[in-house]
């Protein structure tokens, strides 16, 4: 097929679905520090909680704007070639994102040479007709950021009349590859801490999630661009900017041939050096490793899941389609606003192949509670009472399987401060608190509930919540060829436990 068919097929599908924190600041004093910013901290104001509902999004979405680059004979900058990496017009994306059930996305193109200039003059406008043409989703500006000192990451733009200009003076003065000829002095990791001081101090702050973290490792704990320290220092800078980590990263057809049979040779995530673990990166898959090691010093570090699109695996690619097979559930009321402040504030949990469609963790003690993303104080020795609950839905997946909800774990770790060594990554106070089998749980309809109660905590903790359709007691490396649909997992971001100090 041409590529102009392609995209005249894949018009049509869219017309259809139209109808200064410091850089070691400690962690203590940002994790209770995080508070709502500009038109979010006025949405956030007079929303009624009660009002929020999980919406499912994707914050990682190229278009053809992710350009391939033609050198120039001359020794000029080269020409951007529209299409040369990822292929689909934003439109497209979004209508796909639409069909698979997403209420909200983020275009990111990654960029180059001048990069910016494709971004403002090419991909900005084609987002304004797109949100246009399908209005029922909710879309962001953003790009997929040549991060100095790291791989790549999500920045997502707040939806203001200045969206444009902020992002083009983000990425003009920042991104790695804008310039031309290349500076290897924009690549370093304190270049990243200034492009963060820039970008806390605007007046609606974009946010920051690092993507695929460990697609560069080259073994468990051996880390390639993204380490550690490193991300711990984009934290501590800028908190309500740089607030987490793709869980589950895209690319996850990567193992599909385009007849949907299985390719021997292919790796989950392109993840070819340290695999996946149940389709997600070890950086959050590995009980009490790195995620666990920054949730025990208290960080608001969150988790998401994305496609990471730029090519559907059924004409040649290794992805799937905007909510496909990933989803990123945030609980907010449908606004850009209250979207990104559920974004910042960690009410988010992501899944894969629509195992789950909704998760609620409510913990009580002494007549308080809190859910996902908050914090619960609690009196020393008290009983804390954990409510899960789980959409476990009837309806088929993208791959027309209905899988069922095998197991729930509950998580607990110790929250004890800074780390000493700034490359920890792991918490060895984490545990399984309890599985949860269908033994355990009663059902009402679609959903799945369970209790249990901790006892006798004695300092502040954090609880998070994961589950399986499968039957590994913990993710192990995912196979070269292994079907993505036949290993599914949710992951909940975490409820911190503080311990209220006597008077």
């Amino acid at each position: 097929m041409t590529q102009t068919r392609r995209f005249a097929r894949l018009a049509i599908l869219a017309a259809f679905a139209a109808g200064s924190a410091l850089a070691h600041e400690s962690p203590a004093h940002h994790a209770t520090a995080l508070v709502a910013v500009g038109a979010e901290a006025d949405e956030a104001a007079t929303v009624d909680p009660a009002a929020r509902r999980w919406l499912a999004g994707d914050h990682h979405v190229h278009s053809r704007y992710s350009v391939g680059w033609t050198p120039d004979p001359a020794g000029g900058p080269p020409t951007p070639e529209i299409a040369g990496d990822a292929i689909y017009p934003i439109p497209t994306n979004a209508a796909m994102a639409a069909r698979y059930g997403l209420s909200w996305m983020v275009s990111t193109d990654h960029g180059g040479p001048n990069h910016s200039k494709v971004n403002r003059d090419m991909a900005y406008p084609e987002l304004q007709r797109s949100r246009a043409e399908v209005p029922g989703l909710i879309q962001f500006y953003g790009m997929e950021f040549d991060t100095p000192g790291a791989d790549h990451s999500s920045l997502i733009i707040p939806h203001t009349p200045d969206e444009r200009d902020v992002l083009e003076g983000i990425e003009s003065r920042f991104a790695k590859h804008e310039p031309w000829p290349s500076d290897p002095s924009w690549n370093t990791e304190p270049r990243m801490l200034e492009a963060l001081r820039h970008m806390r101090e605007i007046e609606q702050p974009p946010v920051v999630i690092a993507n695929h973290p460990s697609r560069s490792a080259t073994g468990v704990g051996e880390w390639g661009q993204d380490r550690p320290g490193e991300l711990r220092d984009w934290n501590d800078t800028a908190p309500r900017v740089a607030i987490g980590m793709e869980g589950a990263p895209g690319h996850q057809a990567a193992t599909l041939q385009p007849d949907g049979t299985l390719k021997p040779e292919g790796a989950r995530g392109g993840y070819r050096n340290s695999p996946t673990l149940g389709g997600f990166d070890q950086m959050t898959a590995r009980l009490g490793g790195f995620w666990d090691s920054m949730l025990g010093e208290g960080r608001r570090w969150w988790v998401t899941s994305t496609s990471d699109s730029h090519r559907h695996y059924t004409e040649g690619g290794s992805d799937f389609w905007p909510g496909e097979y990933s989803k990123t559930y945030v609980k907010a009321v449908p606004s850009h606003a209250d979207i990104l402040d559920g974004l910042r504030h960690g009410r988010v949990f992501v899944t894969t192949g629509d195992l789950i469609s909704e998760l609620d963790v409510v913990v009580q003690a002494g007549g308080r509670r809190a859910e996902i993303g908050e914090a619960l104080q609690f009196a020393r020795g008290s009983d804390v009472l954990v409510t899960i609950r789980v959409r476990d839905p009837d309806a088929a997946n993208a791959a027309g399987r209905t899988p069922q909800v095998a197991r729930i774990d509950l998580i607990i770790g110790d929250v004890t401060g800074p780390a000493a060594d700034r490359e920890a990554a792991a918490n060895p106070t984490t545990r399984v608190a309890r599985r949860f089998t269908a033994e355990d749980w009663r059902r009402n309809g679609e959903d799945i509930i369970v209790t249990h109660t901790l006892s006798g905590l004695t300092g502040d903790a954090y609880i998070r919540v994961r589950g399986t359709g499968g039957t590994e007691l913990e993710p192990s490396p995912d196979p070269a060829g292994e079907d993505p649909w036949s290993d599914l997992w949710f992951y909940a971001n975490p409820v911190f436990l503080e311990m209220a100090t006597a008077k």
